[in-house]
């Protein structure tokens, strides 16, 4: 069997209706802006389709659509990316600062036990001795950190 049997005879009771047969490097056609741009504006026109107008030029209808869809973009002239975001400036009204204790003068005692460690949060003084057991010495924390 030779490829003329192959391509010229589908069916035996069957006549070959179409045969196309493709010269050159099958590479894509390149249209000139000029080109699209005309070819899109007659899919535009009164009574045509684009389907119709893409067979006339030997396009996919998808391949028009596309083109049109490219169309209404919008044309960036500036090589320069533009900024994706703008820059937000919030101003908010300042809170007013929370009133604070006033600090009141410690006395200090001149001997300390050793291994005692003292606190002072916002004027007010803890000591803590050795052996302290640790989750009172947290919550007297957490209750002077919260009243001040």
């Amino acid at each position: 069997m030779t490829i003329s049997e192959l391509t010229l005879k589908s069916r035996d009771e069957e006549p070959v209706r179409r045969l196309e047969i493709f010269t050159g490097s099958g590479r894509r056609r390149e249209w000139l802006p000029d080109e699209k741009a005309r070819i899109v504006a007659e899919s535009y026109e009164v009574g045509e389709t684009v389907s119709a107008v893409a067979r006339r030029y030997a396009l996919s209808p998808q391949q028009l659509f596309a083109w049109r869809r490219a169309a209404r973009q919008p044309f960036v002239a500036s090589s320069a990316p533009e900024p994706l975001f703008v820059p937000a400036v919030v101003t908010a009204a300042l809170p007013e600062p929370a009133p604070t204790r006033p600090a009141r003068p410690r006395q200090r005692k001149a001997t300390h036990a050793p291994g005692v460690i003292e606190l002072e949060i916002d004027g007010i003084a803890m000591r803590v001795g050795r052996g302290a057991d640790a989750k009172t010495v947290a919550a007297v924390i957490r209750a002077l950190k919260a009243t001040s």
